[in-house]
């Protein structure tokens, strides 16, 4: 397993801009910390759940198939792929559209926010479940990307304004370091490597 690739795919895609951390952005900035924080604490809790479901599922899946695992190594690489460009090409929005950031606007916007879900589904089953089976390996790398997840959120909120004017003002070179990571990461999950050691 390559932990370089699998955190710098834990850390890009749950630090970079998505419409959870643009909604806690902009509530901080519109109501303060503390209102963030049910926002946060819901979204947090969706998090966790869609981790632990996918390795639940997907470990059913690849015990019973394990030809899935070569499919879901290529459809996670082509996603990360995807990421990298819309990462490259995004622009950070000036103003996050009004939103409730209650604990349960929180946890319900996880199941509908695409970035999530594909990154929930894919994280685990593609780094990980290759090499490790055991339950208590899976449980500590669900705990260890939670973690990463939860803490991106509270950076949002802790660093909001700062992290705003940062993004904006080096905005085209921090979308080219962070879609070359996700590239170095598609490219390590793909297995090409592997096949190209023999």
């Amino acid at each position: 397993m390559n932990i370089m690739s699998f955190l710098l795919y834990c850390v890009v895609v749950t630090f970079t801009p998505g419409p959870s951390n643009i909604v806690i952005l902009a509530t901080v900035n519109q109501n303060g910390f503390k209102h963030a924080l049910k926002f946060i604490a819901g979204s947090s809790l969706a998090f966790v759940l869609l981790i632990a479901a996918s390795v639940t599922v997907n470990r059913e899946l690849l015990t019973r198939m394990p030809v899935l695992l070569a499919g879901l190594r290529i459809a996670g690489s082509l996603f990360i792929l995807y990421l990298a460009y819309k990462i490259l090409r995004m622009d950070v929005p000036r103003s996050a559209a009004k939103q409730a950031t209650s604990f349960m606007s929180g946890f319900c916007m996880q199941f509908l926010n695409p970035k999530v879900v594909l990154f929930t589904v894919t994280v685990i089953p593609i780094y990980v479940m290759p090499y490790y089976t055991s339950g208590f390996v899976l449980s500590a790398f669900v705990a260890l990307v939670s973690l990463i997840g939860i803490l991106a959120y509270l950076t949002w909120a802790v660093f909001g304004k700062l992290l705003k004017t940062l993004l904006q003002k080096y905005q085209k070179a921090t979308n080219i370091i962070l879609a070359s990571s996700l590239v170095y990461s598609a490219v390590m999950v793909s297995g090409i490597v592997e096949l190209a050691k023999g």
